[in-house]
């Protein structure tokens, strides 16, 4: 499976950017994607991923009320909508795929996927 994530770019502070996660197939036992962000000199974090089993839709704290995650499977994607953004958001995104069932906290941290795209760099600065 290829996973293909996009739409990053410079953007003002309070600004907003969608993210575009493709994927080469999606099945129906597909179990979740999900997004992630690193920032140099920091560790990966988990920022959001959907459940396809039950459609629960995680948020990390730091973006709770600011990001939405979606899914279109008539176009193999997963998009994550990012509103009132700040510096702190400046970090490469990635999207992941899980094929199989993993617990939540597998999902959060990364451990869960088995497949990971490349990374779109998000920049938010004046």
């Amino acid at each position: 499976v290829q996973l293909q994530a996009f739409g990053g770019g410079l953007v003002q502070p309070g600004g907003s950017l969608r993210l575009s996660c493709t994927l080469s197939r999606f099945r129906l036992d597909d179990w979740a994607v999900g997004w992630f962000r690193q920032a140099p000199g920091k560790e990966r974090e988990g920022v959001s991923y959907i459940n396809f089993s039950d459609g629960y839709k995680y948020y990390a704290d730091s973006v709770k009320g600011r990001f939405t995650i979606s899914r279109d499977k008539t176009k193999n994607s997963v998009y994550l909508q990012m509103d009132n953004l700040n510096p702190e958001d400046t970090a490469v995104y990635s999207c992941a795929l899980a094929e199989e069932a993993s617990s939540d906290r597998d999902l959060r941290s990364g451990e869960g996927m088995d497949y990971w795209g490349k990374g779109t760099q998000v920049t938010v600065s004046s």
